[in-house]
């Protein structure tokens, strides 16, 4: 048995997810994890499968050779060690969503993340877009993070207060509640 992921990245267009998923049916693999966007024109998809039988790389990339070709897709296939596959959560903490909105500039990404990293708060989804008219474009960043039990949410806020001075941002964090599938 084979565990792989699987990244597709290209320009955005109807019947990506269809192909892709048409090659996977096709040689019996089967996708036990996904997750795709589309970034400023650009398709992302990557995937977790997982085939009964083969269990290295050549004996499944040549299948994606015509999505190459035909719909220019840059796909890229990695093998998985069995230390490398888990349905479990590896982090525990409490889940969170951190909203931030200001002025385009370098670094908000990299300032707050730093930031939440020094509280070692695990960053599990990210999201980034720049909205609002072409003359005034307003910097939108959205995180899913689970914060440590341990970390004093006071001492974050007055962090977060600050990166909120050095950047001149709105930052905003507020509790979710867990979603069990």
């Amino acid at each position: 048995m084979g565990h792989f992921t699987l990244s597709v990245v290209g320009k955005d267009r109807p019947g990506i997810v269809a192909e892709v998923s048409r090659v996977l049916y096709e040689i019996g693999c089967n996708i036990e994890d996904s997750s795709c966007t589309i970034l400023s024109g650009q398709f992302a998809m990557i995937l977790v499968i997982v085939h009964k039988e083969r269990s290295s790389v050549p004996e499944v990339d040549g299948f994606f050779d015509s999505l190459r070709h035909d719909m220019g897709l840059t796909i890229t296939l990695h093998a998985l060690g069995e230390e490398e596959i888990s349905r479990k959560k590896g982090f525990t903490g409490r889940p969170h969503i951190i909203s931030v909105y200001g002025a385009d500039r370098p670094g908000i990404v990299y300032t707050v993340a730093r930031e939440l990293a020094k509280y070692r708060v695990n960053v599990t989804d990210m999201t980034t877009q720049i909205v609002g008219a072409e003359a005034r474009p307003v910097y939108v960043m959205i995180l899913e993070a689970d914060i440590p039990e341990a970390v004093d949410m006071q001492e974050l806020e007055r962090t977060l207060e600050r990166v909120r001075k050095e950047l001149a941002v709105s930052i905003s964090l507020r509790p979710i509640e867990p979603v069990e599938l």
